[in-house]
């Protein structure tokens, strides 16, 4: 894998679903680990170059079975979480799209609301950043155009974190123009996808979570 790759996979401890989607969307990218994720890799058959953590999460099987992965060890005490840290180290290295795997659901809620939050401040500086556990994806949304291919009758929802203005969501069943949406309105949760969905922004920032292989809505 050339050193150039500037596309990073960050193994993060919720959960996964192992499919065709989340598999086609890290292929060929650079693979770091984050503590418990690293089961993930065992999953999608990955060896990553890099595996931090404090290691509270990872039993001692995980950890034989990959001697050869370089390992930084963070003390428990730290400032800041095992995906952070993994994610800082990404960058470091060069990443400028960073797709966080594991990043949404398990055990701990703090951790899948901090993962969004992070991606939003990764969004702002500039990185392209998806979230995924196999049954959902999330993607930051500021200001401009971005188009999520879906397949027809699948769930997304467009959730603000801030006041949005000028929202255009095309390809949809219930589709907006140049709508205002107001912090804390579910007026765009539980859309359904009539295809590849097209959205546009003038301002704010937002979330966009997608199940795509949910299609309870159809």
């Amino acid at each position: 894998m050339p050193m150039a790759n500037s596309t990073f996979t960050i193994l993060l401890g919720g959960n996964l679903a192992v499919t065709d989607r989340v598999r086609n969307a890290i292929a060929g990218s650079r693979v770091i680990a984050a503590d418990s994720g690293m089961r993930h890799a065992v999953e999608l058959g990955l060896i990553p170059e890099l595996w931090v953590g404090d290691f509270d999460s990872s039993d001692e099987d995980l950890i034989a079975r990959f001697p050869e992965v370089e390992r930084k060890t963070y003390p428990p005490a730290k400032n800041e979480t095992d995906g952070e840290i993994a994610t800082a180290e990404a960058i470091e290295r060069g990443a400028r799209r960073l797709i966080l795997i594991g990043a949404l659901g398990g055990e701990r809620s703090d951790h899948a609301l901090q993962h969004l939050l992070l991606a939003m401040g990764l969004a702002e500086r500039g990185f392209d950043v998806l979230l995924a556990s196999g049954d959902e994806e999330a993607i930051p949304f500021l200001p401009g155009t971005k188009t999520i291919d879906l397949p027809k009758g699948a769930l997304f929802s467009v959730l603000g974190f801030s006041d949005l203005s000028g929202l255009d969501i095309l390809g949809a069943r219930y589709p907006l123009k140049d709508f205002s949406l107001p912090f804390g309105s579910s007026r765009t949760v539980s859309n359904v996808a009539e295809g590849p969905v097209e959205f546009h922004l003038k301002s704010g920032k937002a979330m966009i979570l997608a199940r795509p292989h949910d299609f309870s809505g159809a």
